[in-house]
């Protein structure tokens, strides 16, 4: 682990709030990313100082990119920032924030706050037919996309990654997601059988 992240504890892990609930990999896979690095800005300030830093946002429920991040904005100010794999343009950023004295918004702590998931598989359509209610076919919900609803009965953020789709919401509800998707998936086997 990165320094400074030492002493942090995911939810599947040791000791973490989900600590020996099973993740499922079959037809449908549920990864866990929440420690992949990630960085939320919020309130006044928040879009004009990351438009300074060369950043081009984009709208609302929407994603763009920067520097190998993915940028989501889920409100007019309210951005998150996503770095699987871009880990040093972030802390770049996230040092650059913290050295500004001028109008910059505050931390969401989304980091801290939000558990972040991965569903793919064989079977991926047919579970996320089963966990949300939103039409989620690529004709209907495209790659820069971002829907704000819920997902396996709770608040959470989805969009399209290469694999799948990407889940973030509350970290206090991995376990029940965790548990909610593998009976998902569960039911969509069951009912493969039969056909």
């Amino acid at each position: 682990m990165a320094a400074g992240t030492a002493t942090r504890i995911y939810p599947f892990m040791t000791g973490g709030a989900a600590d020996g609930t099973k993740l499922i990999s079959h037809e449908v896979v549920l990864s866990d990313l929440t420690d992949k690095p990630r960085f939320g800005l919020k309130g006044g300030g928040s879009a004009a100082w990351l438009a300074a830093q060369g950043f081009t946002l984009p709208a609302i429920n929407r994603i763009g990119g920067h520097g190998g991040m993915r940028v989501l904005r889920l409100g007019n100010e309210d951005i998150l920032l996503l770095a699987e794999g871009a880990e040093k343009t972030l802390a770049e950023v996230k040092a650059a924030w913290q050295a500004a004295t001028t109008p910059k918004g505050y931390s969401s702590w989304r980091e801290e706050g939000w558990a972040w998931m991965r569903l793919s598989g064989p079977r991926l359509a047919e579970a996320m037919s089963s966990l949300c209610a939103l039409d989620l076919r690529p004709q209907k919900f495209g790659a820069d996309d971002i829907a704000q609803t819920r997902v396996g009965h709770i608040e959470a953020v989805t969009f399209r990654s290469p694999p799948g789709f990407d889940i973030l919401f509350d970290i206090t509800a991995s376990a029940y997601f965790a548990r909610t998707v593998a009976a998902v998936a569960s039911h969509t086997d069951q009912h493969r059988g039969h056909s």
